[in-house]
């Protein structure tokens, strides 16, 4: 069952809910642009895999609410349109990035096709744009993931 609810963490009423399987529920809020998931917990062997392998911002940034979830902010790569995530030096100091795709030069194509593998977009980082930690819509709206 899929549906759309109040955010836990923001208090948004544009927060995601996916029912992958009876113990398993996803979240995303596309009001605060965090992820949750209720396997995520403060103390589950799945929240200690992915502090090893998080950027230190998003293992800053994360907080438990009420209900135990652990939420970390997202990050959104859509090949053909661009990518959204949380960037900055510090917890006190971030925002949204978002960068646009744009075609992959077919020079730098055939130099990834020697290697084995087929790109056909790559994110311009001249693109990069910063939205507010309250504007996640607006990034995606950049990058044309949501009408504007």
């Amino acid at each position: 069952m899929d549906n759309l609810t109040i955010c836990d963490r923001c208090g948004s009423d544009a927060c995601y809910i996916q029912e992958v399987n009876e113990q398993v529920k996803l979240h995303f809020c596309y009001g605060c642009g965090f992820q949750a998931n209720t396997i995520m917990t403060h103390d589950s062997e799945f929240l200690q895999q992915q502090m090893e392998v998080l950027p230190e911002l998003y293992k800053e940034l994360m907080g438990e609410d009420e209900n135990g979830l652990v939420w970390m902010p997202s990050m959104v790569n859509i090949p053909d349109k661009g990518m959204v995530f949380a960037d900055g030096p510090k917890a006190n100091n971030w925002a949204w990035g978002a960068v646009k795709a744009i075609p992959m030069p077919e020079d730098e194509k055939a130099k990834f096709a020697a290697k084995g593998k087929n790109y056909d977009w790559k994110m311009d980082m001249s693109t990069l744009q910063h939205f507010h930690e309250n504007d996640y819509m607006e990034a995606l709206t950049y990058i044309g993931v949501l009408p504007e």
